[in-house]
């Protein structure tokens, strides 16, 4: 955070300051967790479902905070603690992310870019950190801070030496995005995909387009759109934007054009998955010579990731060669992610259960085929998948189930092992498409499936493991790979 005086952040959020004088400069940083508290941050005491954070406030001045930002002003022994006293302690968090960035661009050269789609977030996001920290000082989050609190928490990572600030922005209802960018207002806002992913909670893929569509209509004139031309519902974005937007289209069809459009586009063309589970393909960027690029991801879905990422550099005077060099070299930066992980016992895991939705499960299975299949620099392996549920998948649950239990018997997938009553359509649809013996099987729990896999394992193996967070299939994939598992 760039440096501020307590009267500042009173003045940003409309508080009272307690126990503190309104000169005192604030220069540290901004932190929710007072486990995290360093010397002279800004402690924000926020009201939790299991905790409230104004608890914590004694604790967190003993390790050195220097401010509470409370709903209350909290005392120790008929003092009270230096507070600036909100109504709201998250919207205050906001509110002082706001002008923390709104400052930075008033006195220097900051560019945000916003980053949301219905998968590939995360990625993205991680792509765009890299390609941008060559150009200039880049912040972006390590982890998926993608809400009402992980967004300002990053924008206030923002000091006067930050040339890119990178969000990842999520929706889980209609208005989310209008409310992250009313904090941070993007130069460039990026489209990834309208697909499936939450349309139970939005009530349908319609809705879940209208809730997306809030990240382009924020955009600062003069702003960028970088938007996929593959898919329909992204293009249409492209007709509500305010005068004074440009659009960058991206491609992973190999695209040239869009009609009715003179924007340019990165396009991919001749994409492949071998058996090394990296995709290569002819990479062209407005401007330069069409190359091939093998990524350093896994998975063929990530070419549109790396398109959407390169449309971002390019946009901000990344060269061609610059852009080709990141791309090659920048693997998975996030945890269970398409993770590639070789245990001890010569068994590869491919740990990709932080999130799932059909799009995704489709082509980490995809992946897991193409590597299984080998080549002449590799071996042909057995291949084993084991998927978890897909939540939030609304009425049309079942069906997207069936559709990926059909889809690996299509694939040839050696070993299925469904977990969990909501992945059973995938065991059933698997022995009705023709799945013979016990190439499919379906366990009630995360500990059957550990007890099958620990008894079926061989070396030379490749095992996936696909669901979503709260399935839990990502700690056993890193127990069977043999990493240490932290919840």
């Amino acid at each position: 955070m760039k440096p501020f005086s307590a009267q500042d952040l009173a003045d940003a959020t409309s508080g009272e300051l307690h126990g503190i004088a309104p000169d005192t400069q604030l220069s540290a940083g901004v932190v929710t967790d007072s486990r995290d508290v360093a010397a002279g941050d800004v402690y924000v005491a926020r009201r939790g479902e299991h905790a409230d954070g104004l608890d914590f406030a004694p604790a967190a001045i003993d390790a050195g905070a220097a401010l509470i930002v409370a709903e209350a002003v909290p005392s120790v022994d008929g003092e009270h603690l230096p507070t600036l006293l909100v109504q709201d302690a998250t919207e205050a968090l906001g509110h002082i992310a706001r002008h923390n960035v709104e400052t930075l661009r008033a006195e220097g050269d900051l560019t945000v870019v916003a980053i949301t789609g219905s998968t590939g977030k995360t990625t993205v996001k991680d792509l765009v950190g890299d390609l941008l920290s060559a150009a200039g000082e880049t912040v972006w989050p390590p982890k998926s801070f993608n809400n009402e609190v992980g967004v300002p928490l990053t924008a206030l990572r923002a000091d006067e030496s930050t040339r890119f600030l990178v969000l990842e922005m999520g929706a889980r209802s209609i208005g989310n995005l209008t409310y992250l960018t009313s904090m941070v207002t993007p130069d460039i806002a990026v489209e990834l995909m309208v697909g499936t992913a939450h349309s139970g909670m939005f009530g349908s893929i319609e809705n879940t387009a209208r809730a997306k569509t809030e990240l382009v209509e924020s955009l600062r004139t003069g702003g960028t759109a970088v938007l996929n031309a593959d898919d329909p519902r992204v293009r249409a974005m492209a007709d509500v934007l305010a005068d004074g937007v440009d659009v960058i289209w991206f491609s992973a069809s190999g695209r040239d054009s869009v009609e009715g459009s003179d924007a340019p586009v990165v396009s991919a063309t001749d994409s492949t998955t071998g058996a090394s589970g990296r995709p290569t393909f002819t990479l062209a960027v407005p401007g330069g010579e069409p190359t091939s690029v093998e990524l350093a991801l896994l998975g063929e879905h990530h070419v549109a990731n790396a398109l959407a990422a390169a449309a971002v550099a390019h946009r901000c005077g990344l060269s061609q060669r610059a852009i080709i060099t990141t791309l090659r070299t920048s693997g998975a930066a996030s945890r269970w992610r398409m993770e590639l992980i070789d245990s001890p016992q010569g068994i590869t895991v491919l740990n990709d259960a932080y999130n799932a939705n059909p799009d995704s499960m489709r082509s980490a299975l995809k992946t897991l085929a193409a590597m299984g299949r080998g080549d002449e620099e590799n071996p042909a392996r057995r291949t084993i998948a084991v998927i978890g549920e897909m939540l939030e998948l609304g009425e049309g649950s079942r069906e997207a189930h069936a559709d990926i239990g059909e889809l690996v018997v299509r694939l040839n997938i050696d070993r299925t092992i469904a977990v969990g009553d909501g992945a059973r359509p995938v065991f059933q649809a698997a022995e009705l498409e023709g799945s013979w013996g016990n190439e499919a099987v379906w366990v009630s729990s995360l500990a059957d499936a550990r007890e099958l896999l620990r008894s079926e394992l061989q070396s030379g193996d490749i095992v996936l493991f696909k669901s979503s967070n709260d399935a839990g299939l990502r700690f056993l994939g890193d127990e069977i790979a043999g990493v240490t598992v932290t919840p």
